[in-house]
């Protein structure tokens, strides 16, 4: 069996705010829209349905979790979550927050605009109002 390793693209683009049972939880590094990853941790899959039954439950039930607690920390909108992978072929599931005020609204974020990386003060207020999440197992 082959270990899981994350994307490149994953790696340099995000950062590792903790993990799930199945699944990374990653925060994508632009301070523009409120981003997150899920990644399964389980080796060379590009589909949700190359996971197992119990997986794709596990799976629905991780993004369903992150999905709720970021529409309520965040006061979102609306959520969109994707698994979009025609770059980074390695599956990995898209959870963005989205609000009617945004840049980019109504339209998706992807592909639209230059990521702008959070600074260091964005970032530590980030991750303290994400401590309802006890993301880190």
């Amino acid at each position: 069996m082959s270990v899981f390793q994350l994307h490149s693209q994953l790696q340099q683009d995000c950062l590792l705010l903790g993990k799930l049972e199945l699944c990374q939880v990653l925060l994508v590094n632009d301070s523009q829209f409120p981003w997150f990853i899920l990644v399964p941790q389980r080796h060379n899959l590009r589909e949700i349905y190359q996971l197992n039954a119990e997986e794709q439950i596990l799976l629905i039930q991780e993004s369903s979790y992150l999905a709720e607690r970021l529409a309520t920390i965040f006061n979102a909108d609306k959520l969109n979550i994707a698994a979009i992978g025609n770059l980074v072929p390695q599956l990995h599931v898209h959870h963005v927050v989205r609000y009617q005020i945004d840049k980019a609204w109504p339209a998706p974020i992807w592909g639209k605009f230059a990521a702008v990386p959070y600074t260091e003060q964005q970032r530590e207020e980030l991750l303290a109002k994400l401590t309802p999440l006890v993301l880190l197992q």
